[in-house]
């Protein structure tokens, strides 16, 4: 076991044990309010065992992270916390989280941020809060400032900068936006939520599950740490299994295919003018540079693709690389059946492509050479003129999904 420093919000300092091998499936502990990353010793030891990576983080103001200086404790605090440390991993892991330390999770990855781990547990951490479950919580980590072993553990301005109550709409809305693997864990005697809640949700988000545990009350994953342990080793295996996926020639294509977007792309429109001087355009990732000399590069155009035609017969074409603001853009070029122009400014190029304005580049294109390449064509450019936008962020494609460069 080893500890390790990360930077959180506002440069604060958060201390983490870490167990096991760093080239395992990696899994965040983070623990409840007034706790400490001691509880969830049995827990980590189980993971390790059973193939985890496990970094074990205390939160701010708790166990061995910084005191915040500033006084910083409410929710958002935390929310940043824990997406800077999900940015400083190698690897997207699971988070488990019990209490505020499931909220502050569920908080960080449904708000446009579930590219930043492979799945979630909340260990009596109801995905849908209200003002009353609030208070509770809150009641109880003030009775937990008396205690004298407790109070050892964690700054007590935090109990008198956390705004749980304030944040309730916030938990519940962003718990349903989740789009990764959940299990919710509830202990039977716990009272902040009953099984009706668990069920609705599981209803209503198709990636959750739900679980049960006897004879467990709201801090059901140390009062029953084997058998919240046992559950979680399942849910783990089933839906973030730890040996990866293989793929073997003649096998499931869907496995190809993920592990091609694995490769991160950026995303681009390929335009041309057709023979009745009609613009005509499509979305495509697959786009990259062949040579400087000559200037060329190329496109892959599916052979379904209702564009193919007049692209294999065009003479010149563009190819728009798009920007993180352009999203709405690549969906409307990756629909059929709608004129993918109406709301898109664009001017005609030296050849009359259509280039889109305001792209992060664009490449005006003669025609080299036509490849058959399986389900696509493979449509090679000459670049006969280039510009491009010096001050904006590429819009990103991977695993399927939008996304964004980030700034550790």
């Amino acid at each position: 076991m080893n500890e390790r420093e990360f930077k959180g919000f506002g440069g604060i300092t958060l201390r983490a044990d870490v167990h096991g091998m760093s080239d395992d499936p990696s899994v965040l502990l983070l623990h409840g309010g007034g706790q400490s990353r001691d509880v969830w010793q049995p827990a980590a030891e189980a993971l390790v065992k059973a193939g985890r990576h496990v970094i074990n983080l205390d939160l701010r103001g708790h166990g061995a992270s910084d005191w915040a200086s500033d006084g910083r404790y409410d929710f958002e605090a935390f929310v940043e916390d824990i997406r800077a440390v999900l940015a400083q991993l190698a690897s997207r892991p699971v988070i488990i989280g019990a209490a505020l330390g499931g909220w502050i999770a569920a908080a960080a990855l449904g708000e446009d941020g579930g590219h930043l781990a492979s799945g979630l547990v909340l260990a009596d951490a109801p995905p849908e809060i209200d003002a009353q479950t609030a208070l509770k919580v809150s009641d109880q980590l003030r009775l937990q400032i008396e205690r004298t072993d407790v109070q050892a553990q964690f700054d007590p301005a935090f109990l008198r900068s956390m705004d749980l109550e304030h944040a309730t709409g916030r938990i519940t809305e962003a718990a349903h936006l989740l789009k990764l693997p959940v299990l919710f864990v509830r202990g039977a005697m716990s009272d902040l939520a009953d099984s009706e809640l668990a069920g609705r949700y599981v209803e209503q988000v198709e990636t959750a599950e739900f679980a049960e545990i006897e004879d467990a009350g709201h801090h059901v994953a140390f009062d029953r740490a084997d058998m919240f342990s046992a559950v979680v080793l399942d849910f783990l295996e089933r839906r973030v299994p730890r040996f990866l996926p293989d793929y073997k020639q003649g096998s499931d294509a869907r496995t190809l295919r993920d592990a091609l977007g694995c490769f991160a792309t950026g995303v681009t429109v390929v335009t041309t003018m057709s023979e009745e001087n009609e613009p005509v355009g499509l979305t495509a990732n697959s786009f990259t540079s062949v040579s400087l000399d000559p200037p060329l590069l190329l496109v892959c155009i599916a052979k379904t693709s209702t564009s193919l035609k007049v692209l294999e017969q065009a003479k010149h074409f563009a190819v728009n690389v798009l920007h993180i603001g352009q999203q709405p853009v690549s969906n409307a070029f990756a629909r059929s059946g709608e004129d993918r122009f109406a709301d898109t400014p664009w001017q005609r190029g030296l050849r009359d492509a259509p280039l889109l304005s305001g792209a992060l580049a664009n490449f005006e294109c003669e025609r080299f050479a036509l490849h058959d390449g399986g389900d696509h064509v493979i449509l090679v450019g000459q670049v006969e003129r280039a510009k491009y936008e010096p001050r904006r962020d590429p819009l990103l494609y991977f695993k399927g999904k939008y996304r964004r460069l980030h700034f550790a």
